[in-house]
């Protein structure tokens, strides 16, 4: 009898191109990745109707749904609408416990309105002032990797980041957290799978470490 396929749908981070998750690679006769995308909001979205929506791209039942970052939020979101196998988060939080002060001042001000996120589509002006080899790195990742830089997408995007209002979880998600995050600094986070000088984007650079785990970890075993 031929071993079922098991589905793995995988989001992306806030603005990220499913390109995030390139090397990532699963033994093919045990499963099958699904690659989701960020669309553009409706006017005055909750984060939970745009979530219903994301769902409406899930073509296969009892499927691992991971997600990174902000798409760690939505994928929780998600499953509230359909059931899953396992919920697998990275570099994410679980609540709105887990979020830096940072953000809860953001959100406490209000600053988060003010964001200039309509400089997100002028990343050549901010090439030609890239000083030093870091800033032009980055750059280089920011513009392989963000696909989506509509201001409207951004704005909401922060809004529904930092007011996110989860207060509990289930138990049976998996965190998997890097101690290097600077986004979301692991001395916030807790009961999380650890990995060692896994910095915010360890899901492009320790892509390694994800082949050689995942399939355990969804597994459960």
């Amino acid at each position: 009898m031929a071993q079922q396929i098991i589905h793995v749908y995988l989001m992306p981070g806030m603005a990220a191109s499913p390109k995030i998750f390139e090397h990532i690679k699963l033994p093919e006769d045990q499963f099958e990745i699904h690659l989701l995308e960020w669309m553009i909001p409706l006017t005055d979205e909750t984060l939970n109707s745009y979530a219903f929506r994301i769902c409406k791209h899930i073509k296969h039942d009892r499927i691992v749904l991971l997600g990174v970052s902000f798409g760690g939020v939505l994928v929780q979101e998600m499953i509230k609408h359909i059931n899953v196998r396992k919920l697998i988060i990275v570099s994410s939080v679980k609540s709105k416990h887990e979020l830096p002060k940072k953000m809860l001042l953001a959100k406490s001000t209000g600053a988060y309105r003010v964001v200039p996120t309509h400089l997100a589509s002028k990343i050549e002006v901010f090439e030609k002032y890239a000083f030093g080899k870091l800033m032009a790195k980055r750059i280089e990742l920011y513009k392989k990797y963000l696909s989506v830089n509509d201001s409207k997408y951004l704005s909401w995007a922060i809004k529904q980041m930092v007011c996110w209002e989860q207060e509990t979880y289930s138990h049976e998600l998996v965190h998997i957290h890097g101690d290097s995050d600077s986004v979301f600094p692991v001395k916030n986070i807790s009961n999380c799978i650890i990995i060692p000088k896994g910095t915010h984007i360890m899901i492009i650079n320790k892509y390694k470490w994800f082949n050689e785990n995942l399939p355990r970890i969804i597994l459960g075993e």
